[in-house]
């Protein structure tokens, strides 16, 4: 099993959204940038996720997902109504990839960025890298249980 930090905008698709949807489970689709693509190509069912609201008044993680599918691709590249279409992606060649996730958990305890950057076993995390701007990145089997363990007290 490996470990992922997804961010979403939570005024676009927060934790909450994914909740209420049917069982809980929606794509992840969007991402267009190369390398959150190639990580969500790797990512395998049963995965852990750690849910980031992003870009809001106090960024941070809100709760738990899991990955339900593999990578396919992004529908919405092919759609010229989309604000994600992309007019160079081709069917027999698809540039950009989804996975579906489901709702595991909200956290008691949100877990805001300034809290993440105060503890000691997270000053590797790629999230807390300068410059760092990843939607999709990989997280550490502790880092991932440093988090759940901030997000339940």
């Amino acid at each position: 099993m490996n470990y992922w930090l997804m961010k979403s905008e939570p005024d676009v698709f927060s934790l909450a959204h994914l909740q209420q949807r049917p069982g809980g489970v929606g794509p992840w689709d969007g991402v267009r940038n190369y390398q959150a693509r190639n990580f969500m190509r790797t990512m395998q069912v049963g995965d852990g996720i750690l849910f980031y609201h992003s870009n809001c008044e106090v960024p941070g993680v809100a709760g738990l997902a899991e990955v339900v599918s593999v990578a396919r691709p992004d529908e919405t590249q092919f759609d010229p109504k989309s604000e994600f279409y992309d007019p160079g992606a081709k069917r027999d060649n698809p540039r950009w990839s989804l996975v579906d996730v489901r709702y595991v958990a909200t956290f008691p305890n949100f877990v805001p960025l300034t809290l993440l950057r105060e503890q000691a076993a997270l000053k590797k995390m790629r999230l807390l890298a300068p410059g760092n701007r990843l939607s999709v990145m990989p997280v550490t089997t502790a880092e991932y249980k440093a988090i759940g363990k901030l997000g339940r007290k």
